[in-house]
């Protein structure tokens, strides 16, 4: 038998909205025992108080458990869910269904698109963007890529994390335990618990030799060409999907990735589609707003709007900009890109049938 990625992409009428699924596993089209990861984009505001991605997770995990006939607990340990908030702009609400199957059928000639997955251990709130985050994920990184069979870095394209945030109670939680974290601010957790994630990832894959605790957030020269981490209050783990190409599988899909330069470097799109060629299946990429205030030396003003959060900004341009290049808005973009591509810039990954 022979292992075989198989990648479906389902628009939702809301975050509660399973019915494509749910429809696609009686249709025969997926097989809820070989799901293994589910990456969708919720119509929420991606900020701390965003419960559209903690509903969405609850509402995949209902229907998954009833199909397969088990408890909730179940699909936690077999399905990383990662729900990423924000669908501004354009930007169509939807879910990637990732499957690995075992197939009767030969390997590819080549190497084929390989799924792996990790999960950390919960996170004490005190150690949410710090060191623990960080070697933490950078060791189940590692698992993940043996459990996809990926040789080595180089064939790795993509790794999607779900990891926690702080809020005021987890904040206080840990000051009654005498332990203090690492900010008291609830919306900047999101951007340190992002950072160390990506640290941990570009520690993993040999991208930087060390990750100190103090870069986090700090020093931006530090980050991964692949890591793509996204916060949220649903989860206190982080939840990890490592996505490459590797020999001994089977199927038509490949993944290629780039890294854009700033949030209008459609030119980076343009090399990952020359590169595969063929149907564009799945577009994953990360966005933020340039901290030097400036894109290509004009000024943008993401960073001074008090009303609408500069990852809102940010999701908004770089899905349009992508969706120009690409033809379709149904792509997942994820907010805040901490050691996640240079400084203003972001990885994307493009999954095309050969």
């Amino acid at each position: 038998m022979t292992r075989q990625t198989k990648v479906l992409r389902l628009p939702t009428a809301g975050p509660q909205d399973t019915a494509p699924l749910a429809a696609a596993i009686a249709a025969g089209d997926v097989d809820a025992r070989n799901i293994v990861a589910i990456v969708g984009k919720t119509e929420g505001n991606g900020c701390v108080n965003d419960f559209t991605r903690g509903y969405a997770t609850l509402a995949l995990k209902l229907v998954l458990a009833e199909s397969l006939g088990c408890p909730l607990a179940e699909i936690e340990k077999r399905v990383a869910i990662v729900m990423s908030g924000g669908t501004e702009g354009g930007l169509s609400p939807h879910l990637l269904i990732f499957c690995r199957e075992e197939v009767s059928l030969p390997a590819s000639a080549g190497p084929r698109l390989a799924i792996g997955v990790g999960l950390t251990r919960p996170f004490k709130p005190e150690e949410i963007g710090r060191a623990a985050q960080i070697e933490e994920t950078a060791a189940a990184v590692t698992l993940a890529m043996g459990d996809a069979g990926i040789a080595g870095p180089s064939d790795v394209h993509f790794v999607q994390i779900k990891c926690p945030l702080l809020t005021k109670e987890r904040i206080e939680e840990a000051a009654r335990r005498g332990a203090a974290t690492a900010t008291d601010e609830t919306y900047h957790s999101m951007a340190l618990s992002r950072g160390a994630s990506a640290l941990g990832v570009a520690l993993a894959l040999g991208e930087i030799a060390d990750a100190p605790e103090e870069a986090v957030c700090k020093d931006l020269s530090l980050f991964s060409r692949v890591a793509s981490t996204s916060a949220g209050v649903e989860l206190l783990r982080n939840e990890i999907v490592v996505l490459g190409n590797a020999k001994g599988w089977a199927g038509d899909l490949v993944i290629g990735h780039d890294v854009m330069k700033d949030a209008i470097d459609a030119e980076a799109a343009r090399r990952v589609l020359a590169d595969l060629g063929g149907e564009t299946v799945a577009v994953l990429a990360k966005a933020e707003a340039s901290p030097t205030g400036e894109i290509r030396g004009r000024r943008h003003t993401m960073l001074d709007d008090s009303d609408i959060h500069s990852t809102r900004h940010a999701r908004a341009l770089v899905g349009g900009v992508l969706a120009g290049t690409i033809g379709d808005t149904m792509l997942y973009i994820s907010g805040g890109a901490e050691h996640q591509g240079p400084a203003g810039g972001g990885p994307i990954a493009i999954i095309g049938r050969v």
